[in-house]
């Protein structure tokens, strides 16, 4: 009996220190986790839709597979396809919104062709307009960042206003970051940024840089939504953020004392800030956004 109460004693104890050690803004967001409690299952794949209210979905593809598998997310305004790795829980962000959604796992089974193996319609709505963009998800996944989160938290130590915040991480980022053009060449389809090693590295391409500063603003509690799109003809990524102030900034981060510049940290990085590039930044017209994230 005794041992039983050790075990229990320390399972509480070692739970307690890892909350000690986790930024105070991270605790404030529950972290995504498959409940269990509204699924749709079959022989292959689980999808959980326990906390579309949060939102987000879940999905395992739990057979041992090679074949290449992926998960379909079908919002009321966007269609977003993802890569989906056999044997672990992945959460897909509900970035449209309110409204009805459906979810499928596909198996690939000759060359470009997929086979449903499960599907999962639901109506979703949210606890509030930020739940989607608070969260971790595959392709911000700060939740297993620890170093990131920790050198977020160090940033903003002692600063209370959320722009200021936003401003000293997205100086960190476009000072300190330089842009990998062979990584940029070689990259590969279905490429996910482990934010860790990109923050180790200092270096990326324009997914690394934005997704980077997700992570880090959201651990902070900052809605920060990572937009991929088009800058100009070329397929591109930056970010968007929410503060008290002034709403949703989609298209800024930067103050000159004239006019906020468009929340690019590629772009103000690889072109040093140039006078040039942060005009261009800044221009609304050369951005079309396609996902969020």
């Amino acid at each position: 009996m005794q041992k039983k109460y050790n075990k229990a004693f320390l399972f509480i104890l070692a739970a307690l220190l890892l909350a000690l050690s986790m930024p105070q803004a991270l605790l404030a967001v529950d972290m995504p986790t498959a409940s269990g409690t509204a699924t749709k299952s079959c022989d292959k794949a689980t999808i959980d839709y326990s906390n579309t209210s949060d939102g987000y979905v879940m999905a395992q593809f739990t057979a041992n597979t090679g074949k290449r598998i992926r998960a379909q997310v079908v919002g009321p305004k966007t269609t977003y396809t993802y890569e989906l790795p056999p044997q672990k829980w992945i959460t897909f962000p509900l970035s449209d919104g309110n409204g009805d959604y459906k979810v499928t796992v596909f198996e690939n089974t000759t060359e470009n062709k997929y086979a449903t193996v499960v599907s999962a319609s639901f109506k979703v709505t949210l606890t509030d307009e930020f739940a989607p963009f608070l969260r971790p998800n595959q392709y911000v996944d700060y939740a297993n960042a620890p170093s990131t989160t920790k050198k977020a938290a160090e940033l903003l130590q002692g600063e209370t206003n959320d722009l200021k915040k936003i401003e000293k991480i997205y100086n960190y980022v476009v000072d300190n970051f330089t842009y990998d053009t062979e990584k940029a060449k070689s990259v590969a389809s279905g490429y996910l940024p482990v934010l860790d090693s990109v923050l180790a590295a200092k270096k990326g391409i324009c997914f690394d840089y934005a997704s980077v500063m997700t992570g880090m603003l959201r651990s902070q509690g900052i809605p920060c939504k990572l937009v991929v799109g088009y800058a100009g003809t070329a397929y591109h990524a930056w970010i968007s953020v929410w503060t008290k102030e002034t709403g949703w900034i989609d298209n800024a981060i930067q103050f000159n004392g004239t006019s906020w510049q468009r929340m690019d940290p590629t772009f103000a990085s690889s072109g040093k800030k140039s006078e040039t590039i942060m005009k261009y930044i800044g221009d609304g017209k050369n951005y079309t956004t396609k996902y969020l994230y």
